[in-house]
């Protein structure tokens, strides 16, 4: 299971889900203090921002942030829940949870886990970088790129409405 959430909910969703590995996507790292029960080895930082275009003096998603999560999800037993986290819990986060649940389930549909996502959270709104990259890395032909756009922006908020993701 993948939980995701913004910044300010990660202490308490790591308590309330008992999750043992979290992924967190900010480029402001300082911000983040890593809840006492996640080893450090199971705590992945992306210091990117919420963009989708380079832009000077910002950090965009790149190919190796986008391979590091990929490689990182791929090692995790499963064991325990995962939390997925970014500053609000809308764009960066909900990316990376579908990213890692395509790449998890390579033969599952890209519309299915997006329709999934959307039903979890009225606020997801997956970072188009980062999905554009995975789609590419995980050769899913445009897929998960069309599944994005098909769900559409989610509606306008300061921080996302935490949810799971059964990524079966």
């Amino acid at each position: 299971m993948i939980h995701v959430c913004s910044l300010a909910r990660l202490h308490a969703t790591v308590a309330e889900t008992k999750a043992r590995h979290v992924v967190t996507l900010l480029r402001l790292v300082e911000r983040v203090e890593r809840p006492a029960v996640i080893a450090p080895e199971n705590h992945l930082i992306l210091a990117v921002d919420d963009i989708v275009a380079e832009a000077e003096g910002y950090a965009a998603p790149g190919k190796e942030h986008v391979r590091r999560l990929i490689d990182f999800v791929g090692t995790w037993d499963r064991g325990a829940p995962m939390v997925v986290h970014c500053f609000a819990g809308i764009s960066r986060s909900t990316a990376g949870a579908f990213v890692a649940a395509c790449a998890l389930n390579p033969g599952r549909d890209e519309l299915q886990i997006a329709q999934a996502i959307r039903r979890a959270s009225h606020t997801a709104q997956p970072n188009a970088r980062i999905v554009a990259i995975a789609d590419d890395m995980l050769g899913r032909n445009g897929r998960m790129i069309r599944a994005v756009e098909h769900i559409g922006p989610g509606q306008a908020a300061i921080e996302g409405v935490p949810f799971k993701l059964d990524i079966v």
